[in-house]
């Protein structure tokens, strides 16, 4: 990364029981810094930063809508990903998959209300493999059992040095997103047909958009449950901004 440093540091969600959801996320690493009766903050690491806010009289996130796919924590080293992988066996977090992407390895949940969660580990970057601005990844089956058995500490909640890695977001349309994403100063480093990755700085990526909800799906409403927002750290307008899919971008300069 450039002298700018991290560009993603926080992520609002609006949830239907701020307790609930408060359980759930302590019990999977975060810390609790901040518990009013609807709102909560918790923090993964030092920089990655949470945000709960009760919906009153708010409706669960139908099909077929704009939104999260996930959120991901990126790890300080793939010794921390070992040591969270023997944390979560025999959990009953939901777990959704794992896979080797090339350039990292990731670990896939939901929480209570559905919203994604990625845990993962970059590979080395003199690994990473670059052909005319694009980045190789794939998704291939991820051992488990091999990272389990890496020497580390224990899990302890997410260690210093985990960040917000990067935001996956399921879009109504591809083109209009990919243009308000790169006004904001990200390049698209692949292009997997309904899935494009961006990102600053010559990073495998920060943000990813896909069509899994289907072309022209649902924009986010104010009062269903999902993402709210997350910042943007970089050499952007400072005013709050809004995609094309409801989504509020709060940009630092």
């Amino acid at each position: 990364m450039s002298s700018l440093g991290w560009p993603l540091h926080n992520l609002t969600l609006k949830v239907l029981n701020v307790e609930n959801e408060v359980g759930f996320y302590k019990s999977f690493g975060f810390q609790l810094f901040k518990l009013e009766k609807k709102s909560a903050l918790l923090r993964a690491g030092e920089q990655a930063e949470l945000r709960l806010i009760q919906l009153d009289a708010g409706k669960p996130r139908p099909p077929k809508t704009a939104g999260l796919f996930h959120f991901a924590l990126l790890l300080p080293d793939r010794a921390s990903l070992g040591g969270f992988v023997r944390f979560v066996n025999g959990k009953s977090f939901h777990f959704v998959g794992a896979a080797d992407h090339l350039v990292s390895e990731a670990l896939y949940f939901s929480d209570p209300e559905g919203n994604g969660i990625e845990v993962y580990a970059d590979g080395p970057r003199e690994n990473w493999k670059w052909t005319d601005g694009a980045v190789l990844m794939d998704t291939l089956a991820l051992n488990l059992r091999e990272l389990a058995r890496l020497p580390g500490p224990e899990w302890n909640g997410f260690p210093p040095g985990t960040r917000l890695g990067h935001m996956h977001l399921t879009v109504s349309e591809l083109d209009a997103s990919q243009t308000f994403y790169e006004s904001l100063g990200l390049k698209l480093t692949s292009d997997w047909g309904p899935f494009r990755f961006f990102s600053w700085e010559g990073y495998h990526h920060h943000l990813a958009i896909n069509l899994v909800a289907g072309r022209n799906a649902a924009m986010v409403r104010s009062d269903v449950a999902g993402l709210l927002s997350f910042s943007v750290d970089r050499n952007t307008p400072t005013a709050p901004q809004t995609d094309p899919n409801g989504i509020l971008i709060e940009t630092l300069a």
